[in-house]
């Protein structure tokens, strides 16, 4: 029988200065001696409970599990309607410096010298290419999840029509174009899609239960979009590729059919800039019939062990 997992709330003030955020630790039995922390980064447009499953198998394998809801989502807002709201400026700074402080709030909950690694899906995968670039020094290793490369001139574009919207219909203004362009874009390469969010997964009650959770789906703003194409414009360029410590494992996962990482073509071109600069250990896997969310797909177990299996190559145990 597996052990007993305890799931306890967690808070910290955002470095946004103005915002309290709100996340869960999955603990194991034994957490005193956990085999290392596990710290997860969520999507846009979602929140970390979704994760819950995944975090708890973790948690009965030994890993102590850390994650939060990034500002903007799920429970870290004053208000609902601030959901995909984030800052013209510095957005992506706070997004990284906060899942910073969740490692300091983890690194003071358990033995010193407990193996760190982080784990980003989509959105948050581009948190966690930020992070290690910026904060990658005395991590074990990174799990880059559901990742997309984006050209830098690309991300500069849409940087420049979301601050321009911004400007003249305000940060929180929720644009159709912004969304046409991003996410709205990729239900297009489903055939007969049977919802408007059929790109996510090809497990149907995933999908109906993503639409009927308002803490899901709700449209980012132009601020977000800022936010959001300023992180892929850091994380796909060389200069922040050639910042990530050269002996840091990484690993790429990804549905073949996820049309974020442009069916696994952006997954690789991400993976390969990270070797291009140096990058020693950069694994990669693709998992057929799975799209976006390999973590909600019928075969998830699959990838759960995967993961947990890559995690116990680097933790010495």
């Amino acid at each position: 029988m597996p052990s007993p997992i305890t799931r306890e709330p967690i808070s910290f003030p955002s470095t946004d200065g103005k915002t309290q955020i709100h996340g869960f630790c999955w603990r194991p039995q034994d957490a005193d001696n956990a085999r290392a922390v596990v710290l997860l980064s969520h999507g846009m447009e979602e929140y970390i409970e979704r994760y819950d499953e995944f975090a708890r198998f973790l948690a009965e394998q030994g890993f102590l599990v850390f994650g939060h809801d990034h500002l903007g989502h799920g429970e870290s807002v004053n208000d609902p309607s601030e959901w995909g709201c984030l800052p013209v400026d510095g957005g992506a700074t706070i997004l990284v410096e906060d899942l910073h402080r969740l490692r300091s709030l983890a690194a003071a909950r358990c033995k010193p010298g407990t193996p760190c690694f982080v784990f980003g899906h989509s959105m948050g995968s581009f948190v966690a290419l930020s992070y290690v670039a910026r904060h990658g020094e005395g991590l074990a290793g990174a799990v880059i999840c559901g990742t997309a490369f984006v050209p830098p001139a690309t991300s500069r574009a849409g940087n420049t029509v979301a601050r321009l919207i911004s400007t003249v219909r305000g940060a929180r203004y929720q644009s159709t174009l912004l969304d046409n362009m991003g996410v709205g874009a990729y239900n297009k390469s489903i055939q007969n899609p049977r919802t408007r969010v059929d790109w996510l997964s090809y497990d149907e009650a995933n999908v109906d239960a993503y639409l009927a959770d308002e803490k899901c789906g709700f449209m980012f703003s132009a601020g977000g979009y800022a936010t959001l194409t300023a992180l892929t414009g850091e994380v796909c360029s060389k200069q922040s590729a050639a910042s990530i410590p050269k002996d840091l494992p990484l690993f790429y996962i990804s549905g073949v059919d996820d049309p974020v990482g442009l069916m696994g073509k952006g997954v690789e071109a991400s993976a390969t800039l990270a070797r291009n600069a140096g990058v020693k250990d950069v694994g990669v896997k693709l998992y057929e019939g799975m799209r976006h969310e390999i973590l909600n797909e019928a075969d998830r177990q699959l990838v759960f062990e995967d993961v947990v299996s890559w995690l116990g190559k680097y933790c010495n145990s």
